[in-house]
């Protein structure tokens, strides 16, 4: 039963996965190597899950933990090319432009500022973000401001 369940919100969650893991992995092999780490420490760290916090902030977290451990581990190389493709199940675009431009601009973005925005942008609250990140809910708040700023700049200069 915990299996089954654990499955139907991964499935239920997957974007989350997919949209980050897209922002950090350079290639279509490192993004299934990384997808299933996801899982696998998701897996591992299910038990762990008390509900305080929504499935999917909690799942953002372990997803930005993961990634950022194992970049640290194996050295991924960043990735800031144009996106060329995108998982079936990603609601992004990505013949749109603006949309290809956005996510140019926040792979430019240091590692805990692409997981912030990517948050923000996802509709989490500040609160949410704090924990999901692990800072307070006045540093989420300057920092997005920040952000904002410096993807404005970056997507200024593409022009």
């Amino acid at each position: 039963m915990k299996e089954k369940e654990f499955l139907q919100l991964i499935q239920q969650h997957q974007g989350i996965i997919y949209k980050l893991v897209l922002l950090y992995a350079a290639d279509e092999e490192e993004k299934k190597d990384l997808y299933q780490e996801i899982v696998l420490q998701c897996w591992k760290s299910y038990d762990n899950f008390k509900g305080e916090a929504k499935f999917g902030t909690w799942l953002y977290r372990l997803t930005i933990n993961t990634i950022l451990t194992l970049k640290r581990k194996q050295n991924f190389v960043e990735y800031k090319d144009s996106l060329e493709s995108l998982s079936n199940t990603v609601t992004v675009h990505p013949d749109n432009k603006n949309t290809q431009s956005l996510q140019w601009a926040i792979r430019q973005l240091a590692e805990t500022d692409r997981a912030i925005i990517s948050m923000h942008l996802d509709g989490y609250e500040n609160a949410e973000i704090a924990a999901a990140i692990g800072i307070n809910n006045n540093n989420v708040a300057v920092k997005l401001h920040r952000i904002k700023q410096q993807l404005a700049k970056l997507l200024n200069s593409e022009r």
